[in-house]
């Protein structure tokens, strides 16, 4: 699952593609997009394509697992104390609609914001605006390890 640090503090995306990129190698590798960060809400998109697909041209359930996970993690990156890390510790996705062409899109929203837990709600929507699944994740909260003074 992922693991990242706070990838913004300001609410505006443009520029923040790369710097998701650096955090988290897989969104590139996915061909992931940051379109919208806030600690309120993030939307990350992605595209359909073939090499993507399970059978009968669906766009395979792990992409968009993956796809929502990463929009989670950034949301709850964007609700961490200064210095601390998270990472996913549980996923759970249900899928409604199957993704066959287009855009895809993860909108996520924190549910609970808490001092060792973030759970997030990452709805994936087609180009047609319709839900094709919804994930809910929580996400761990990781202080800084603090070392003793020497004295």
């Amino acid at each position: 699952m992922t693991q990242t640090t706070a990838v913004a503090e300001a609410t505006p995306a443009a520029g923040l593609t790369p710097l998701m990129h650096a955090q988290m190698p897989l969104t590139a590798a996915l061909g992931l997009r940051l379109d919208e960060a806030g600690p309120d809400r993030v939307v990350v998109a992605g595209d359909w394509a073939q090499e993507r697909c399970t059978a009968g041209a669906v766009l395979h359930g792990g992409y968009v697992m993956a796809l929502a996970d990463s929009a989670g993690a950034v949301c709850a990156a964007l609700n961490l104390p200064k210095r601390a890390t998270t990472s996913t510790i549980e996923s759970k996705t249900n899928f409604l609609r199957a993704v066959r062409h287009g855009a895809v899109t993860a909108v996520a929203t924190p549910l609970h914001v808490g001092a060792t837990t973030i759970v997030v709600q990452v709805d994936v929507l087609r180009e047609d605006g319709r839900l094709a699944a919804r994930t809910t994740a929580t996400q761990a909260v990781a202080q800084p390890q603090t070392t003793p003074s020497a004295g």
